[in-house]
Order: structure tokens, then C-alpha cells, then sequence
């Protein structure tokens, strides 16, 4: 994963805990990385190693920690780092969502190694959608989860996304449940 990822987790938890947890958690990591740069590919394995060191010297689950950074991708990362990629993705939480694959295709105009997921939506109604989540890599479903609950607050349009499929499970790809209202 590019360094934008590891920055973006280092951000999370120095603004909610503190630069001593964050060197806590690298330690625990085994990471030996000084500064991540955003646009240099690192291994996977960084990532999953600062999540699963985060979990323990934090005390929350895994999925806690994803979810959590889900949310701050969306709401400081991305919305910092593509802003006008984000704005013009769509006026509302389900246009963005429709408009996802767009979003990926013009990110990695920006990061040329990224290898992105894929979403399609299905069963597109008013208030909820289905959306298909494929990827090569293992253990973001709650990621996923987090990014579209960022999203609703981005819109002001509090989203409730529920897991039906899990790759984890057997299944071809994941697929979440998302339904929102409007905001009041």
C-alpha cells in the first residue's frame, strides 16, 4: 500500500492518543520507518503490523481500529488529499457511491502502482443500495464499512452499512447493505 495509507493511520491515533502511542504501536509493528512517503509503495504487511499493534496498545478490536479508520479516511484523508476528486464525485452519499469506479480510475492517474478495489452497486433504491466490494487483499471489510459511515457524515446523510456476503465466509466478494436517510 502507498505511504499515504501508514501516514493517514499515524495521523489517527497521534490526534486521538498521542505521538507516544503511535511510537508505542510502530515499536509493536516492528516498523522501523521514520516518515512515510505518500506516494512510495510499501508492503501490505506494514499496514496489517501497524493495525494489529494498534488494536493492542489501544485495547479495541481490529474492527474497531478499521472502522475508526475508515471514517478518518474519508473525513481528513482523502477529502485533504483529492478534495476536488471528492467533490466531484457526486452531491450526494448515493451518487458518490455510484460514482465510485470513476473515483479509483482518476486516483490512480495520481498513484500509477495503486491497485485499487472495485465496487459496483446493485439494487439501487431511494434510501439503500447493495454495494459489491472485490479485492485481492484480505481483512478491510470493516475498512469499507468506516469509509461508507464516513461518507454519510460527509454528506450529512448518517449511513447504516451492513455486511450480507463475506469473501471471509466463502463468498466471491463482499457485499454490504448500505441505507441512509436524509439528514434532518
Amino acid at each position: 500500500m502507498y505511504g499515504l495509507v501508514n501516514k493517514a493511520i499515524e495521523e489517527l491515533v497521534v490526534t486521538n492518543f498521542g505521538e507516544d502511542k503511535w511510537e508505542l504501536i510502530k515499536n509493536k509493528a516492528g516498523v522501523e520507518v521514520d516518515v512515510f512517503v505518500s506516494n512510495e509503495a510499501y508492503p501490505d504487511a506494514v499496514t496489517y503490523d501497524l493495525v494489529s499493534a494498534a488494536s493492542e496498545v489501544l485495547g479495541a478490536s481490529a474492527s474497531e481500529i478499521l472502522i475508526a479508520f475508515g471514517e478518518h479516511w474519508v473525513l481528513k484523508t482523502a477529502t485533504d488529499s483529492y478534495g476536488s476528486m471528492m467533490r466531484a464525485g457526486g452531491a450526494s452519499l448515493k451518487e458518490f457511491l455510484i460514482n465510485l469506479p470513476n473515483f479509483h480510475t482518476r486516483v490512480q492517474m495520481i498513484y500509477p502502482k495503486l491497485q485499487p478495489p472495485r465496487f459496483e452497486c446493485s439494487d439501487i433504491g431511494e434510501s439503500s443500495m447493495h454495494l459489491h466490494y472485490f479485492t485481492h487483499r484480505s481483512g478491510l471489510t470493516d475498512f469499507v464499512v468506516g469509509l461508507v459511515q464516513g461518507l454519510g457524515k460527509l454528506y450529512s446523510t448518517p449511513a447504516k452499512v451492513t455486511v450480507i456476503a463475506a469473501k471471509a465466509d466463502g463468498a466471491d466478494h463482499d457485499v454490504f447493505d448500505v441505507s441512509w436517510t436524509s439528514a434532518a
